[in-house]
């Protein structure tokens, strides 16, 4: 980033545009309410609950395909326009929910809507433009703008959500919901700007990688050692985040304390994802992550299996270590290991298996309710994805220690650096 003031000043901008785009995407206008409206929705047309969340395996399907297609056209065209597409869609589709009828193709079409365009303004694809004003402070203001900004919209729609429920219904509180999420694009359209080249250019020749394509970064064994790593925990934390309201109201406790359970969850997310953000930025290793894994494990465990407020609260806060830290270190960890000339075509191929898992594992878990009348065993099995990305997050390499290699663009004198795992 330049030190201009000119520059300085558009890189605030840009940072305040990306922080209000997060904090009304997807995943606090959808994502974040969905446990709310779960109940009544499938009470109001008598359907069984998994048919309900199955709009989030839908919208996975639909983001697994657009996340790397709106990837490759930033990398392409850049990020404003679309971005800005993707929040005026997102809330017409929002708003097209609230009229929905009793049938399932009805439900479902109209969520495909808000998934399609969702998906072009989701925070992955805030991160390509945050990634290309930012460098040394990267892991920071990436933590900044997705985590304060998830943060804050996760915390503050499930909350509308509930408000707007208990005294007007399900569908004025998705209208209103839809009408929120359209306050961003005043800020995408005139806040929003490219890095300047010369920023670009200087990043793409630092560091280990100067910038792999995506067929070139498929071919390390860090692509995929992180790809199942961050899917299995983004994947699982995402779908407890989704479940805290039935699983708790399920055990028992009250709409207000489980919604203020869902609030310090998604608090300490937000939190935790800056943290994460500055401690990569200093040390850039994940193996930072694995401790941040193994408070989720325990979070869940104890939202499962624990009772009273404190236990409950506490499952929230470690819960939200654990999601913080996902988020934070996905986008920062994808341009440290394979660059920026490719970012958006290869962060949005791990957002779109992300996205694919996070629709199917709620889905799962209301798949075995239905089945068996609790949520334990779907934790178990969550429990044990996490295992399983801690073992792969261990595995994987120190980004500022591979060694180069040539990549099918370089000269033959060898220009460009690639990863060799």
């Amino acid at each position: 980033m330049s030190s201009s003031p000119a520059s300085r000043l558009a890189a605030i901008h840009v940072a305040i545009a990306a922080t209000i785009a997060n904090t009304l995407c997807m995943t606090a206008a959808i994502s974040a309410t969905i446990g709310v409206f779960l109940v009544p929705i499938a009470t109001e047309f008598g359907w069984p609950r998994a048919a309900v969340s199955g709009v989030l395996g839908l919208i996975s399907v639909i983001s697994a395909i657009a996340y790397p297609l709106a990837g490759r056209a930033m990398d392409r065209f850049g990020s404003r326009w679309i971005l800005l597409a993707g929040n005026i869609g997102l809330a017409a589709g929002i708003v097209l929910v609230s009229r929905s009828s009793a049938s399932i193709a009805d439900f479902y079409w109209r969520f495909a809507v808000a998934g399609l365009f969702g998906t072009m303004a989701a925070t992955g694809m805030v991160s390509k433009i945050v990634s290309d004003w930012f460098d040394a402070r990267r892991g920071l203001m990436l933590g900044i703008t997705a985590g304060v900004g998830n943060g804050v919209g996760a915390t503050i729609m499930p909350v509308l959500a509930g408000v707007l429920l208990t005294f007007y219904g399900w569908r004025t509180a998705y209208l209103v919901i839809g009408l929120v999420v359209l306050l961003a694009a005043p800020f995408i359209a005139f806040w929003l700007r490219e890095a300047p080249t010369p920023t670009q250019a200087k990043d793409r020749k630092a560091g280990p990688v100067a910038g792999l394509s995506l067929a070139e970064a498929v071919r390390t064994r860090a692509f995929w050692l992180m790809l199942v790593a961050i899917a299995a925990g983004a994947g699982g934390m995402t779908a407890m985040f989704t479940h805290v309201v039935p699983l708790l109201t399920g055990h028992g406790v009250s709409l207000a304390e489980a919604t203020g359970v869902v609030v310090t969850f998604a608090l300490v997310t937000a939190g935790w994802q800056v943290v994460t953000g500055a401690l990569l930025d200093r040390w850039r290793t994940p193996r930072l992550i694995l401790p941040m894994y193994a408070s989720a494990i325990a979070g869940m465990l104890m939202l499962q299996f624990l009772t009273g407020s404190v236990a409950i609260l506490g499952a929230g806060v470690l819960l939200g270590i654990g999601m913080g830290a996902e988020y934070g270190a996905l986008s920062y960890f994808v341009s440290r290991y394979f660059g920026l000339r490719h970012f958006g075509a290869i962060v949005g191929v791990f957002y779109a298996v992300v996205a694919f898992i996070q629709g199917v594992a709620p889905a799962l878990m209301d798949v075995s309710f239905d089945h068996s009348g609790t949520y334990a065993i779907a934790t178990l099995a969550i429990v044990g994805a996490l295992v399983l990305g801690m073992v792969l997050l261990a595995l994987l390499p120190h980004p500022d220690r591979m060694e180069p290699v040539q990549t099918a663009t370089d000269s033959p004198s060898g220009g460009a650096l690639a990863l060799s795992l």
